[in-house]
């Protein structure tokens, strides 16, 4: 299907009964009633019967009305328990009930005592008739119209809060951005919705070339199908809602059946996603329209959420291209600056840092050395100890690289310059290029410290070769409370298996 084309798969399943009209008889006179009842035996508006309600007072109708608040048209005599009774209730029903969507009918025996023109323009009714002239048919006209106006007014309701539900969730669904928590916002909101609490899951299909894969792998779900999280669909489901997930890829359209849906996105990188919402109920016309406009927003912030998603990974490699270049001129490895930067958002998480501060170190810290692109080869790649005057050119770096990230508004860069600063600072003061010691120094540069340190260990270099994991496990508690954090050192060492099979998953070239 298109970006936004909402194409629609109707399964044939069996029509639901709509409710009756509920229409409300109130006259203190019992024959009024019967008479009512009599002439609307058979009445039907819309292929809905009515269903009669009566009350004999005003406190009785009411009552009855906050019963049911959905009432369509009330049949309302004027004088009752008073010659005024109806029209207090009319005022009722307006201000104390709030319900301005029932149509009231005033039938009064009496015109004399409620003139029309006088109600008409003091009470907030729909219709004036005197008893006498109320025939059979005329009984029927008048509710014909007064159910057909109850009707439209509950249609415009509808459309306008469904509208805004629509509006609301759209706008939820377009503030994600990572792939995973947009189908699961995307899942949730459309559950919440079409007004159920059934499962839903979600399963993406990347370059398809137009062929049935050979499993729907299940990327995201909620409810009681998240056990399903990264099985295959087809395992899962019944056959029939298996077949459906099979008619929505190759028709490239929704599908909607009787007690579940499959929603299908495309974008124009040729990557397929399928909505499977379970245990739902039958959608009326309304109810169809709302969900393509959803469908629309959703389609329209999926292509975006991948346009957003492929300029990021553009940018993210030019972030790489650039430490690189400082690690290429140092003959050090390109999965080097990636390592640090993961091991740096993997040490900020366990430290307890917010997740976009962790996200924000995983692409800040692997230009930590960018600063050595203003080294001189000689320095730089010396592969003996520098001299006194080598060492202080080589330092130079954390300055350089901290002016040259500074100069940019961006937090991942602001945070790079941080860090390019102080990730020579050592815990006890012993470093530079300002000599800071303890909380001082930022929690990233103390970070990225010991993110550094553990990689190059542990990487072969133009000066060694790399450290076994004990070596370097004796070095880092060597340094512990002087070079390094040690709460930072403590949480290296208790999660050291994680750290090393981050290492091995992402090796030297």
């Amino acid at each position: 299907m298109g970006l936004i084309d909402d194409g629609l798969d109707f399964s044939l399943e069996p029509t639901r009964l709509a409710p009756p009209w509920k229409v409300m008889i109130v006259d203190d006179e019992p024959e009024v009633h019967q008479v009512t009842r009599l002439v609307l035996a058979n009445f039907r508006f819309a292929e809905r019967p009515l269903q009669l309600l009566s009350a004999f007072s005003s406190a009785e109708a009411e009552a009855l009305l906050r019963e049911h608040p959905d009432t369509a048209v009330i049949l309302l005599d004027v004088v009752m328990e008073t010659e005024q009774a109806g029209l207090d209730l009319v005022r009722a029903i307006r201000d104390r009930l709030d319900n301005h969507f029932v149509r009231i009918v005033l039938r009064t025996g009496q015109p004399g005592q409620a003139p029309e023109h006088e109600v008409v323009a003091a009470y907030d009714i729909n219709d004036y008739k005197e008893k006498t002239e109320l025939t059979a048919q005329k009984l029927s006209t008048t509710l014909y119209a007064a159910l057909r106006a109850y009707r439209d007014m509950r249609t415009i309701e509808s459309s306008r809060r469904g509208l805004e539900l629509v509006i609301k969730a759209s706008s939820e669904v377009f503030s994600h951005h990572h792939p995973q928590h947009f189908s699961s916002v995307v899942l949730a909101k459309l559950t919440e919705l079409i007004g159920v609490e059934g499962s839903a899951l979600c399963c993406r299909i990347a370059h398809p070339n137009g062929t049935l894969p050979e499993h729907f792998q299940v990327t995201a779900a909620i409810g009681e199908y998240a056990r399903y999280l990264s099985g295959n669909a087809e395992e899962k489901l019944p056959g029939h809602m298996v077949q459906s997930l099979h008619r929505a890829f190759s028709k490239k359209q929704h599908v909607f059946s009787g007690d579940h849906y499959v929603l299908h996105f495309a974008d124009s990188d040729a990557r397929e996603a399928l909505l499977y919402v379970g245990e739902s109920h039958q959608l009326d016309e309304h109810g169809h329209q709302l969900m393509q406009v959803f469908c629309s927003n959703v389609a329209i912030a999926y292509e975006n959420l991948h346009l957003n998603q492929e300029l990021f990974d553009s940018q993210l490699d030019m972030l790489y291209l650039l430490a690189g270049a400082a690690e290429t001129r140092s003959r050090e490895t390109a999965n080097h600056v990636r390592r640090v930067g993961q091991l740096a958002a993997m040490l900020g998480r366990l430290h307890g840092l917010d997740e976009a501060t962790c996200e924000l170190l995983n692409y800040a810290a692997p230009l930590h050395d960018i600063g050595k692109i203003g080294i001189p080869d000689a320095i730089l790649n010396k592969p003996g100890l520098h001299t006194p005057q080598e060492t202080v050119i080589m330092r130079t770096h954390a300055e350089l690289g901290s002016r040259l990230l500074a100069g940019s508004r961006r937090p991942i860069f602001q945070l790079a310059a941080q860090i390019a600063l102080t990730h020579h600072e050592n815990f006890d003061g012993s470093g530079y290029p300002n000599a800071l010691s303890g909380d001082d120094i930022p929690i990233a540069g103390r970070i990225t410290a010991l993110a550094d340190v553990f990689d190059a260990l542990g990487s072969r270099r133009c000066y060694k070769e790399p450290w076994s994991d004990e070596e370097i496990r004796t070095y880092i508690i060597e340094e512990r409370g002087r070079k390094f954090d040690p709460a930072l050192t403590d949480l290296l060492f208790a999660n050291w298996a994680q750290v090393v099979a981050l290492r091995q998953a992402l090796p030297d070239a």
